[in-house]
């Protein structure tokens, strides 16, 4: 495995984090204190060529590998967790998806404006009875004649009012279980479909987070993805993906921490000298450093896998779940390192503690991935290649 980025790689870092530092940094405290969410910054970044980084050219994408995609959403969390939640969801758990499981009709229609920027796509799995379990979704899609007549409502939808498409997952046989949900594609502007944002969140602020909701919406055929009965299937591959962001966020997360408390560290004196050179604090910076390192070769080992066309599932799970948990840990040492300044907004560690709190929740809990991990050790979990697989890299591209 080759540890040493591209000359485009770095290139890419290098672009990203300049946006960060001029068109995030300076409006986030203000943005996240109000609960602003700014939709222009997606309009920007697909100008940069950031909301289809890793979908092939020949379906309106940047043709880059996938540790391309974690390289921007770590940079992008480095600014904070809203912005790449944004290009998670719409890169990460639609278009990837799109581009693994749709039909050339579909993704024409929908994976090539996406991936373009000019439209944005979401995910709907998640109801207010049914997250870890996936079965317990009460959305449902009655096939009429052309249509499927759907009904039902998604919680904790990210980009809710923003986005333009939806990839929503709904039983069309509930006496199937996780066997009779499918997929679909739905849009914003069809008859019946309504959103609604949450406020009151504790983190991730200035994102665009809520409700959804489909009364009677008449869903076309053509946008069934895949076929009946796939739909959980094609949830858990998305999650693959999902995940595989989020991890690499995380990476961001708790760099953005070391970054702030090693500066205050130097700023910063007690008993006569700087408070960096007391051992304990030494103790907490040394934590995040490792933590970033280790959270770094497991997610971008798992992006190798995807360049490979290997299922990662277990690899992937493993970069969510230490990524998530080494932030959460970084977010509130940063916190006990600026002391009682950390308790205050003036400086950015308390919005990183309250946002690293999501990504341990959501995308499967540290306790869904605690149990996966050790199935995978016992024997008990083995995972065979999907009959759909993401296209592998080939160098300067993706095989499609």
């Amino acid at each position: 495995m080759d540890f040493n980025f591209s000359e485009e790689q770095n290139m890419l870092r290098d672009t990203v984090r300049n946006f960060v530092d001029k068109e995030i940094m300076p409006h986030i405290a203000e943005w996240d204190r109000v609960g602003k969410f700014d939709p222009s910054i997606m309009k920007r970044l697909a100008d940069l060529g950031l909301m289809g980084v890793c979908i092939p050219e020949e379906y309106g994408g940047s043709g880059m590998d996938y540790n391309s995609l974690a390289i921007v959403c770590e940079e992008l969390e480095r600014g904070d967790t809203a912005f790449r939640t944004a290009v998670s969801v719409h890169t990460g758990l639609n278009s990837m998806t799109l581009l693994q499981w749709g039909t050339e009709e579909q993704k024409q229609k929908y994976l090539v404006p996406q991936a373009k920027g000019e439209k944005v796509g979401a995910y709907g799995l998640t109801e207010p009875g049914a997250g870890s379990d996936v079965a317990s979704i009460q959305s449902t899609a009655v096939k009429d004649g052309d249509h499927y007549i759907l009904n039902g409502s998604k919680s904790w939808i990210s980009l809710c009012d923003t986005a333009d498409h939806f990839l929503v997952f709904a039983y069309t046989d509930k006496e199937k279980r996780h066997k009779g949900i499918s997929a679909f594609i739905v849009e914003r502007d069809w008859k019946g479909f309504d959103s609604k944002a949450t406020k009151g969140k504790l983190g991730i602020r200035s994102g665009n987070t809520g409700e959804i909701f489909f009364d009677h919406i008449k869903v076309p055929k053509e946008n069934l993805l895949g076929e009946e009965g796939e739909g959980f299937k094609i949830a858990m591959a998305a999650l693959d993906n999902g995940r595989f962001t989020v991890a690499a966020g995380a990476v961001g997360q708790i760099r953005a921490c070391l970054e702030a408390s090693v500066k205050y560290a130097h700023e910063r004196e007690t008993f006569g000298k700087p408070i960096g050179q007391h051992q304990l604090v030494q103790r907490m910076i040394a934590n995040m450093k490792a933590g970033l390192e280790m959270s770094s070769l497991l997610v971008y080992r798992a992006g190798e896998l995807k360049n490979a066309g290997t299922r990662n599932t277990e690899e992937t799970s493993m970069a969510k779940w230490q990524a998530c948990d080494f932030a959460n840990k970084a977010a509130d040492d940063a916190i006990q390192v600026h002391g009682a300044y950390g308790y205050s907004d003036e400086y950015p560690v308390e919005r990183y503690l309250r946002n690293s709190k999501a990504p341990v929740i959501y995308e499967g809990t540290r306790e869904i991935h605690t149990i996966m991990q050790a199935e995978y050790a016992l024997g008990y979990r083995k995972d065979k290649p999907l009959n759909k697989m993401l296209p592998a890299w080939e160098g300067d591209r993706a095989k499609v």
